[in-house]
Formats: structure tokens, C-alpha cells, sequence
């Protein structure tokens, strides 16, 4: 039995040029890097607006935030590869 793939969330927002480019990236490499992705809409979320807006876009990898603002696609490759390593899961 394999393990959980690795869980990666991004926190974005309507109108958030960065968020829409660092989802693209996401959703574009998810299936190369083996990973799940969530996206979570802080509109409307007061909580959320408190924790994230200023950071936006905010990407979390296994429930621990990685990145912020930008994500450099060399840096995510590694962060997965990282975490699928923690895991003890393959990449594919």
C-alpha cells in the first residue's frame, strides 16, 4: 500500500494576479511532481483575510506554509521532493 500523496493548499483571492500565476504553476506541475492540490478562496472568510490577505498568494505543503507572494519553481520542486521524501512516497 502506498502512502498519502503530498498535500499542497493555496490560499488565493479574486483579482489576485500573483495567486492566478502561482496556480497555474500549481496546477501545472501537480501531476509531474505527484502531488494534491486545494484551492482555497479567502474572500468573504474573516479568519482567512486576517491570516493570509497580505501574504497572497500563500502555499501550504503538508499543512505548513512554503511559500508566500511568489513561488519559484525550482524551490517548489524541491519542497515536494522534500516532503514526498518525509513521507517515505514516491514522486509519481
Amino acid at each position: 500500500m502506498s502512502a498519502a500523496r503530498v498535500s499542497v493548499v493555496l490560499y488565493t483571492a479574486q483579482g489576485c494576479g500573483l495567486c492566478a500565476r502561482a496556480e497555474a504553476l500549481l496546477r501545472d506541475r501537480a501531476g509531474p511532481l505527484g502531488y494534491e492540490l486545494g484551492v482555497v478562496e479567502i474572500d468573504g472568510d474573516a479568519e482567512l483575510e486576517r491570516r493570509y490577505r497580505i501574504d497572497l498568494p500563500v502555499v501550504e505543503i503538508d499543512g505548513s506554509v512554503q511559500f508566500t507572494l511568489i513561488v519559484p519553481p525550482s524551490q517548489l520542486e524541491g519542497a515536494i521532493l522534500g516532503a514526498q521524501a518525509r513521507r517515505g512516497s514516491p514522486s509519481s
